[in-house]
């Protein structure tokens, strides 16, 4: 076993603990950016002038009536900028901006005393706006050629000879939600700058170190001359890792202008009307089956709604792409990824970051398949997933296919499955108008950026003379439990107690050029790297502590705060021997640094091995679904997932308990919707606040929940062989839509076909039990049709697959088409029809 994943005699890490700040959260302790506002002397407030129109050029801003407010100090324009007027890192974003690019796009900020006055100044500033055609839908994008950024594609093998020799090819689409955030802290950021000229950034932020290069650029600075620290954030789950840019160079500006310190805050209808969500996706498929059930080939193009600019929606279209074959052994596939532009918000990263939009495409496709070729879900999975040699579709190697077996054959024992289908099937079978089902799915998830750059971290520990440690690392904390790992990691590798050690805020004076708490790999970067200071640390100690016990330094073991001498009953305890080192002038300061190694990645041919691992996890969820309203309630989850050697398990049982549960909101219940009309409030979000917008909470929490994490499970070269936790839970959740689509399914005749929207919502599955009911496909559309009209679904919803009514088949999607008795090319020539068709 590696250095790296080496764990000592009595290790802090693998202790299970609750989350360092717990008892600050709940007692309303824990401080955030905006509580320090009360600790800071003449703030002043910040308040966005927006305009509320989806698309237009600004011919008029006048600020005059605005500086006539009782309070209003300043109003902050375009032409305050003395740097680059853009926060975004493609330079597509202007701070400032002179055209109007979603509904709701500020176009200046007030300054004032009091909030109140600077809503009022905000008020009284007046914006003259010639209105340009917009773009608001996934749908009306593509109809109109409307993309930006990088169009990626991704080949391995031969697609088309693959379907060609395929025994039974489907076609469809399917367009599912994007999601929002709703972390509950909003954005927030407090600047100031002291006697000296430097500016100083409180920032809610998962990057801290590109809101200090943002910052510094619109200001005219050098980064040197900009620190920006992040105490911790109330959520953030990706919608923090770009985002604060902007509002953190406003109140930074307005500091250098004023003198003061400037706070900027967004109210939750500012927060969801202004900031970016998880990209919704359009995705259109044409896959092939052998006789036997095992995939041959897909081809499909994924479609995200990036909204106005392009944020962070390329690596996200790239982790998509890498992520739709999620378990299964694609030998043959085309899959391309584009990028709408439409006049929304800029979507941005959201847990998983694309992989959540790959993996759903293809679990989709399996739901939907499965009765059409005449397998059980379960066993349509299993006969496809990865086995040993194979390899992903960009050309990385699985190297533990074996854990994915291990994931599904563990939860199928835990969660009882086969007593339990036989239980449900005798339920249905006495309950005509409620239906229950038993879904399992597995996943495979990348762990490392996709742009290699980013995997280093970087650590500062500092050793006081009382034996007292520091870290400082270039993670932040969104309430994930990082610190508290870090904090386990340093104690661990040096041998003290966990009292001994202390973490300090993120700061980028303390640890520079930091990548972003993202990509789950917070732990494995900055845990490498603090252990990596830490090592530097305690071989030193080491030299000082074998001196002191007369045995050579190889000898010497630092536990429990004690340091001892192999083969002797000599001791030197931990703060004597810090204070003996001080003495002869050992440095007690370090930086750690790390860097991931094997990982290469070619954007170009889309060809590599971007990831370090693969974290694994499968999940059992029965549902039971009410026929004569689509109400249902999720009654049991199972799940087992793979976290290597877990470095906390606590914390990583609730990270799994709250991916899978968000994962839940999204695929079920959360359902963004957007005025796509031609009226004033084109462009509007209507679902603006948590009385429009459903999230789950405690009454969609199953009501049996068992997490597990998979044992004897280490990690080679992952520190102290741990495995991410952040993302990969999220996925987990395909299993309860899946229970969805089989209990509406259970409506129907036998091996009834159900196509079931996204989000899930009760009144979407009360059509898929409708179109279950009617057993024909294209009454499935109809009637999917039907729900859509009737509960308003979102403007941007579309048809999924196989119900196209420009080309209408009974079969859909060629069900029951065997090569040995259609002739061939008549087959291929009607699937190429049905394709261009949809």
């Amino acid at each position: 076993m590696s250095q790296l994943s080496q764990r000592p005699e009595k290790p802090v890490v693998g202790v299970s603990m609750p989350h360092e700040s717990a008892a600050l959260h709940v007692t309303g302790t824990a401080l955030y950016t905006d509580d320090l506002v009360a600790r800071t002397k003449d703030v002043l407030h910040a308040y966005p002038v927006q305009v509320m129109k989806a698309h237009g050029r600004i011919t008029a801003l006048r600020t005059g009536a605005a500086l006539e407010v009782p309070g209003v100090v300043r109003v902050l324009t375009g032409a305050d900028v003395p740097g680059v007027n853009d926060a975004g890192m493609k330079h597509d974003e202007p701070l400032f901006p002179d055209t109007v690019m979603f509904y709701g796009h500020a176009v200046a900020w007030v300054l004032g005393e009091t909030l109140e006055a600077a809503r009022l100044g905000a008020a009284a500033v007046e914006v003259d706006v010639d209105e340009l055609p917009s773009v608001v839908t996934l749908q009306d994008a593509m109809a109109a050629d409307s993309f930006h950024g990088a169009r990626p594609q991704m080949v391995t093998g031969d697609v088309d000879a693959g379907l060609a020799d395929s025994a039974h090819v489907f076609t469809g689409e399917i367009q599912f939600s994007d999601q929002e955030h709703f972390y509950l802290e909003t954005h927030a950021a407090l600047a100031q700058v002291d006697e000296g000229g430097q500016v100083f950034v409180q920032s809610s932020t998962q990057h801290p170190s590109e809101t200090q290069e943002i910052v510094a650029h619109v200001l005219g600075l050098h980064s040197h001359e900009v620190t920006v620290q992040c105490l911790r954030m109330g959520g953030g789950f990706g919608g923090k890792e770009m985002q604060p840019h902007g509002f953190a160079a406003v109140a930074a500006l307005g500091a250098k202008l004023t003198g003061r310190p400037v706070r900027l805050r967004l109210n939750r209808t500012q927060d969801l009307t202004m900031s970016g969500k998880r990209h919704g996706f359009h995705a259109q498929w044409r896959i092939g089956f052998d006789a036997d059930g095992r995939i041959r080939a897909l081809d499909a193009t994924l479609t995200a709604d990036g909204g106005w600019s392009l944020d962070l929606s390329e690596p996200v279209v790239a982790r998509a792409l890498c992520h739709i074959d999620n378990t299964y052994w694609i030998p043959n596939a085309r899959i391309t990824g584009r990028i709408a532009k439409t006049n929304k918000v800029s979507n941005t990263a959201f847990r998983g970051f694309g992989g959540p939009q790959g993996m759903l495409v293809i679990e989709d496709i399996m739901g939907r398949c499965a009765p059409r070729l005449g397998l059980d879900p379960m066993e349509l999975r299993e006969r496809n997933f990865y086995r040993p040699g194979q390899s992903t579709p960009y050309g990385q190697q699985v190297t533990q296919p074996e854990r994915i077996a291990a994931v599904w054959e563990k939860v199928q024992e835990n969660a009882g499955i086969a007593d339990r289908r036989r239980e449900i099937a005798a339920f249905n079978a006495a309950h005509p108008h409620t239906k229950r089902a038993l879904a399992v799915t597995a996943l495979k998830f990348g762990i490392s950026f996709n742009l290699t750059a980013f995997n280093q971290g970087g650590a500062l520990v500092l050793i006081y003379k009382d034996g007292s440690v520091l870290i400082n690392h270039g993670g932040t904390e969104m309430g994930q439990g990082l610190h508290t790992k870090m904090l386990q990691v340093a104690a661990t590798t040096l041998g003290i107690p966990l009292h001994k050690v202390r973490l300090a805020p993120t700061r980028t004076d303390k640890v520079p050029n930091t990548s972003a708490t993202a990509a789950s790999a917070g732990a494995d970067l900055n845990g490498a790297a603090v252990k990596n200071a830490c090592e530097q640390l305690r071989e030193r100690l080491l030299q000082v502590a074998a001196t002191q016990l007369g045995s050579s330094a190889s000898d010497v073991r630092i536990v429990e705060g004690v340091a001892r001498a192999l083969g002797s009953d000599a001791e030197l305890a931990w703060d004597d021997l810090v204070r003996t080192a001080y003495f002869q002038r050992v440095q007690l300061s370090a930086a750690g640094f790390y860097r991931t190694e094997g990982l290469h990645w070619d954007a170009k041919t889309f060809r590599g091995s971007p990831f370090k691992y693969f974290a694994h996890g499968a999940a059992a969820a029965e549902v039971e679904v009410d026929g004569f309203t689509g109400v249902y309630r999720i009654r049991r989850v199972d799940i087992v997932h793979d976290v290597g050697d877990s470095l906390s398990p606590l914390i990583d049982i609730g990270q799994v308990e709250g991916g899978f549960v968000q994962g839940a909101g999204w695929l079920t219940l959360e359902d963004l919707r957007w005025d796509a009309g031609d009226g004033p409030h084109r462009g509007r979000l209507l679902t603006q606040a948590a009385s429009t917008y459903k999230l789950p909470s405690f009454s969609e929490m199953p009501a049996e929940f068992n997490v597990t994490l998979l044992e004897n499970a280490s990690e080679e070269g992952a520190v102290y062989g741990s495995k991410a936790v952040g993302e990969p839970p999220l996925m987990l959740a395909f299993s309860v839509r899946e229970a969805l689509r089989q209990a509406a399914a259970e409506f129907g005749p036998s091996g009834a076909v159900v196509e079931l929207v996204s989000p899930a919502t009760p009144e979407a599955v009360y059509w898929a039990i409708e179109a279950a009911r009617e057993g024909d496909a294209a009454e499935n559309g109809r009637a999917r049709e039907r729900g859509r009209e009737g509960s308003a679904v979102r403007s941007d919803a579309v048809r999924t697959d196989a119900v196209r009514t420009d080309a209408v088949r009974t079969d859909a999607v060629r069900t029951d088409v065997d090569r040995t008795d259609v002739d061939r090319p008549g087959v291929d020539q009607t699937d190429a029809e049905a394709l261009s068709g949809a």
